[in-house]
């Protein structure tokens, strides 16, 4: 999938200055009565204030916009000073200091007392946004509901369209992708009809945001496309200037690094607000760091540190320095060189926000202190300034980054301390994607000073609070530096090393499930953040009871890639668990799989096959080889971890045999199975699909010419069929048959492909591909409205994608999102004769009593084994099955 990496993007900027706007106008009318009394009257010091607002000076709007109120009340003009308590709490929310933001607020409702619907639905808005920055989500949809509402009876259209922006952006927080879709979809059909304005131009840059978050780039692309060329027909610099980063930001989720460089380049030149600028910049600057361009990187470093120090104090001006600092460190971590002294001037010591805090010890600096030292002073006044505006969120991410970089230096204690301080912080500001973090620095101090068992307590703190984010670490916090592999992934597999290290001898069962638990956790996360939204819902029976219950000649293997070791749970059937290990470098087993996966691609390569797939099944399976043979196993079930997933068992080769002359086998995405159940043989009725010539701009796919033998086989096997073949199989009719056509099976004989990017995991119709987002909205479509569930989905002519090493990601994407109880797919693409013949022998073992899906399996594929021409591994190994093996 697109990685998600450090981005700005808000869309409640231009609607907080235009508030401003029309309060200020607002009063301007309520004033007019008394300007002549009042040469010197407090609409001028209002307007000083807009001044001073629209130019990022917000302190200094805060002071003149007191003043204001102050006036007002002496007046007794209530309305002016609830309208401008109203101005003064945008302020106040520019600057992080949300206590008196909500106090002016409340000042301003309680003045207005329901009258003056205007003034009224502008300062539900101001509440909502304070409401959702304090993370109380489901307060702010409620207050924009009645503003709404306000809005309606005030006739005020513009008004309703921001409280309708404003409800999408909660619902997008709260992780509901789809419902907040379709409120800004359903909102840009109203605005396209009227004319051009700030609010289409929002909405549809919001629109555009929202789709990028959930993956649908195209759409994205085309709606902040459209947002940018109404900003720049209305002539709406600092609108370009957002647009233009938010396709900055498109083209960066795409991998389009040169257009996405270029479009950050364009928001630099155009936008006038400096912290637009910056923004872009940071950003420009995180892709160079990611690409490990140090000479560019030292290029853009000084101009960015100049026009950050020159940023009046706000919460976006304390989250630029601290992720300014973040980058800097990140260059020392990757041990890109040291840049020139000459650019940043080093400092001997590092420097803290307060005495307070530890002081740091500068022999222990690292040869790039000269990055680490002006890291230390950014974070320093970044904590200052975020403790004098009382932003208690910003203080904790600015505390947690100080943590890291002590911990970077191996001044540990001081780290330490810190981190529990950005801990505490964060849990008091409801801010859990920093307070996850923290807990997972606090684990990495403690596990580093030799204090196990409270590593342990800090690492369970953060998986849990991830485990709490789910649905909501797409849409985590934006000022946060986010990154699947870099910020979420390592947690979980640090916390299992932790586990299965921290007992002497043999790890005891319950330490064994934990760490099990702890990793299926992972998988699940990996699939959350791959469709960007939570997956897996409904009930589900533990993987566990199925093999103790219902089916005892069934054993689960779990192994676990580890930094300098593999590491085997094994559950055997009424058994407790079971664990071993081999010592080896993850390096060395990732390049045993993926020369394994290259040769097994190659008929020829018989020998080089079994020579690594003997290493493997000596990794997996031979510790355990008697105890299995002795409980009678005959099924073989893997939750596979990283690299291992590209792999299928059934080629692993134990000197004499493959897996799969001894065993059924079958994979599974986690420890719960949905309704394991067998199939009822007695009523199997196929949809099945085929396209013989692929689409004309995707001919580097080649012909399958036995597609029709293969969907003949499967009707010879006796099953029901209905069948779509060449140019009946289209996107459009595929649904349609899935909600009239009775069936239990899809079988679609169709080229496609499983990558590691949901955009690029998709299967071919005769009218183009269907994505398996696509793909998951027809099958969803048949679950509103049949009630038979789909038992099998078979993905007969699919491969994974070449070099991609997490294809295998998109191929357990599309069995989970499919919603079938089991996926039968290949993972490269095999001969269309063989294929056919594997098809037709399983379909015919399918279809006989007693046999289960993983055993059909199991003998089609040795039907091919010992076929002379079809013995070799490339063509019978590819065919994987995911899920329900019953």
């Amino acid at each position: 999938m697109a990685r998600k990496r450090f981005i700005f993007f808000n869309c409640w900027q231009p609607f907080l200055k235009k508030a401003f706007y029309f309060l200020l106008a607002l009063l301007c009318v309520l004033n007019s009565p008394v300007l002549a009394q009042l040469p010197t009257t407090s609409i001028q010091t209002v307007e000083q204030g807009k001044i001073l607002y629209d130019s990022g000076r917000y302190a200094e709007a805060v002071q003149v916009l007191q003043q204001a109120a102050s006036d007002y009340q002496k007046q007794g003009n209530k309305l002016s000073q609830a309208a401008t308590l109203s101005n003064l709490a945008l302020a106040y929310q520019q600057l992080g200091a949300i206590s008196q933001a909500k106090q002016a607020i409340a000042e301003s409702l309680k003045l207005l007392d329901g009258k003056n619907l205007e003034i009224l639905g502008q300062t539900l808005d101001i509440q909502g946004r304070l409401q959702l920055a304090m993370g109380q989500v489901e307060d702010a949809q409620a207050t924009w509901q009645q503003a709404e509402k306000i809005y309606t009876q005030a006739n005020n259209k513009s008004g309703i369209v921001r409280s309708r922006i404003n409800l999408a952006q909660a619902l997008r927080m709260k992780g509901n992708y789809r419902n907040a879709i379709k409120t800004l979809i359903e909102l840009n059909q109203i605005l396209q009809k009227q004319p051009d304005s700030l609010e289409k131009i929002v909405g549809l840059r919001s629109l555009g945001d929202a789709l990028q978050l959930v993956g649908d780039f195209e759409n994205s692309r085309q709606a902040l496309e459209q947002s940018l060329q109404i900003a720049q027909n209305l002539k709406s610099p600092a609108e370009i200037g957002a647009s233009l980063l938010s396709l900055g930001n498109n083209a960066r989720a795409l991998q389009q690094k040169p257009q996405a460089i270029a479009y950050y380049q364009q928001t630099i030149k155009t936008s006038p607000s400096p912290i637009t600028k910056i923004q872009a910049q940071l950003n420009h600057l995180s892709l160079l760091i990611e690409d490990k361009q140090t000479a560019q990187a030292q290029i853009l470093i000084p101009p960015i540190q100049s026009q950050i120090e020159q940023l009046p104090p706000s919460r976006a001006a304390i989250y630029a320095r601290i992720n300014f600092a973040f980058f800097l460190m990140r260059v020392s971590s990757y041990e890109l060189g040291v840049l020139n002294s000459s650019l940043i001037t080093p400092n001997s010591s590092l420097p803290t926000p307060n005495s307070t805090l530890p002081t740091p010890n500068s022999s222990l600096l690292t040869p790039n202190s000269s990055l680490l030292t002006p890291s230390a002073l950014l974070l320093a006044t970044a904590i200052q300034q975020s403790r004098s505006l009382g932003d208690k969120r910003a203080e904790a991410y600015g505390l947690l980054n100080l943590g890291g970089l002590y911990e970077q230096t191996q001044q540990l204690s001081e780290a330490q301390k810190l981190t529990q301080q950005a801990l505490m912080l964060a849990q008091a500001s409801n801010a859990p994607d920093i307070s996850y973090r923290a807990s997972w620095q606090l684990g990495r101090l403690l596990k580093a000073q030799k204090d196990i068992k409270g590593a342990i307590a800090a690492y369970d703190a953060a998986t849990e609070t991830l485990q709490s984010l789910r649905s909501d670490l797409v849409a985590v916090n934006q000022d946060v530096q986010f990154t699947f592999r870099e910020s979420v992934e390592p947690v979980y597999r640090q916390s299992v090393e932790l586990l299965l290290q921290s007992q002497q001898g043999e790890p005891d069962a319950k330490t064994l499930d934990k760490a099990r638990q702890r990793m299926e956790a992972l998988q699940l996360a990996e699939l959350d953040n791959f469709f960007r939204e939570a997956c897996l819902q409904g009930q589900k029976v533990p993987i566990d009871r199925v093999v103790d219950q219902d089916n005892p000649t069934a054993a689960i293997l779990y192994p676990i890639i580890l930094p300098d070791e593999l590491q085997v749970i094994v559950k055997i059937p009424k058994q407790s668990l079971r664990h071993y290990t081999t010592k080896i470098p993850q390096a060395e087993v990732e390049k045993t799989l993926a020369q394994l996966r290259q040769n097994l691609v190659k008929p020829p390569a018989i020998r080089a096959v079994q020579a690594d797939s003997q290493q493997v099944y000596n990794w997996l399976v031979k510790p355990i080889e008697a105890q299995l043979t002795q409980s009678g196993v005959k099924t073989l079930v893997f939750v596979l971890d990283g690299a291992l997933r590209n792999v299928p068992m059934a080629a692993l080769y134990d000197g004499k045999q493959f897996l799969v002359e001894k065993y059924a086998i079958a994979l599974s995405v986690g420890l719960q199975l949905q309704d394991p159940r067998p199939l009822v043989k007695e009523r199997l009725n196929a949809l099945t699909a085929g396209l013989t010539d692929p689409p004309a701009e995707y001919s580097n796919y080649p012909s399958l010419p036995a597609i029709k033998a293969e969907i003949n086989s499967i009707t010879k096997a006796g099953v029901s069929t209905t069948s779509l073949l060449d140019g009946q199989f289209t996107r459009k009719a595929l649904e349609n048959k899935f909600n009239t056509a009775p069936f239990n099976i899809v079988h679609l004989a169709t080229h496609g492909e499983f990558s590691s990017r949901r955009e690029k995991t998709f299967i071919l119709a005769a009218d183009g591909p269907i994505n398996v987002t696509q793909f998951d909205t027809i099958l969803s479509s048949r679950d509103e409205t049949r009630p038979e569930a789909v038992q099998l989905l078979v993905l007969s002519a699919c491969q994974t994608a070449a070099g991609d090493n997490r294809a295998a990601l998109g191929l357990a994407g599309a069995a989970v999102r499919a919603g079938a109880r089991s996926t039968v797919a290949s993972l490269w693409q095999i001969d269309d004769e063989s294929t056919a013949l594997f098809v037709g022998a399983f379909y015919k073992e399918l279809n006989s009593p007693n046999i289960s899906k993983a055993e059909a399996l199991r003998l089609a594929q040795l039907q091919l084994l010992n076929h002379p021409n079809y013995n070799s591994p490339s063509f019978w190994s590819a065919y994987v099955l995911i899920g329900n093996w019953l």
